[in-house]
């Protein structure tokens, strides 16, 4: 809001009943000093007293936060949040009837199976046939299952466009998991790489912090095989210097967009003498 001696405010030149305008004002105005703001709308004759004006503010900031929250879940970032979590729930139920479908098959046709691949063989006739319920629930469970997996597709096309540093380092995947355990983005660039550590860790990390538990050194980055893949001696040293590149990465990818290949040759030679000298130096 410019202080202008006549009509200064975010209602400046609007029409009271205009909430688009109105929210652009307030999402883009400043002012320099405190004004008596309602005094000064009366008078431009923007409200009719100052209950009316704050009636008029109310409804301009409330469509101004609606707005923001739409752009917000429209955002790339919180799209490949929706999709890795919804790839996330496919494959947990598809796994879950799955074993129902185990157990069902097996008492019913004496031949043990596990997992999607048995409700598949079902699905497709190769074990039983006769009983169109159980072989209807097998083939939802493949049904969800391929879902799950042209969901991986997307996820695994999105992420590097959302993230490119972010995935390059991660992987598309669990570039898409920290994004969506952190809510975005914005707000794992915002984290500190202790924090980006133990992402995926919260019940582990509330444990300790009652007392009851010892620290934990990794979150879901334990799936990362410069973690995984480390002597367990020397995994929280790998899972420190791993988190450090990621929250690098995650604020480059957020504040500027651009590409740092260097970051992937630093974090390789970074594990290298980690794995070479056991962590020393740590």
């Amino acid at each position: 809001m410019t202080n202008d001696a006549t009509d200064a405010g975010w209602f400046r030149g609007l029409d009271s009943g205009d909430l688009h305008a109105a929210r652009d004002a307030i999402e883009n105005g400043s002012a320099d000093a405190p004004v008596d703001w309602p005094t000064q709308a009366v008078d431009a004759g923007f409200a009719d007293d100052e209950d009316d004006y704050y009636s008029l503010l109310h409804d301009a900031t409330v469509n101004a936060a609606r707005e923001a929250v739409r752009k917000r879940e429209r955002a790339d970032d919180q799209q490949l949040k929706h999709s890795i979590r919804a790839m996330a729930d496919c494959e947990r139920t598809a796994n879950e009837l799955a074993e129902r479908v185990a157990e069902w098959g097996g008492s019913r046709y004496g031949e043990g199976g596990s997992g999607v691949g048995y409700a598949r063989r079902i699905a497709e006739g190769e074990v039983g046939g006769g009983d169109r319920a159980l072989r209807g629930m097998a083939e939802r469970v493949v049904a969800v299952s391929e879902e799950a997996d042209d969901l991986r597709a997307y996820v695994e096309r999105t992420a590097p466009a959302v993230a490119p540093n972010l995935s390059a380092l991660a992987g598309p995947v669990l570039a898409a998991r920290l994004i969506s355990l952190a809510g975005g983005l914005d707000s794992l660039a915002k984290k500190p790489s202790g924090t980006v550590q133990v992402l995926g860790a919260e019940d582990a990390l509330f444990a300790h912090l009652r007392g009851g538990a010892p620290s934990p050194k990794h979150g879901i980055i334990f799936t990362h095989e410069y973690v995984s893949g480390t002597r367990r001696e020397d995994r929280g040293s790998a899972a420190r210097a791993l988190a450090g590149k990621l929250t690098i990465a995650a604020r480059i990818d957020h504040y500027s967009g651009d590409r740092r290949p260097g970051l992937e040759r630093e974090l390789d030679e970074r594990i290298e003498r980690i794995r070479s000298r056991g962590g020393e130096g740590e």
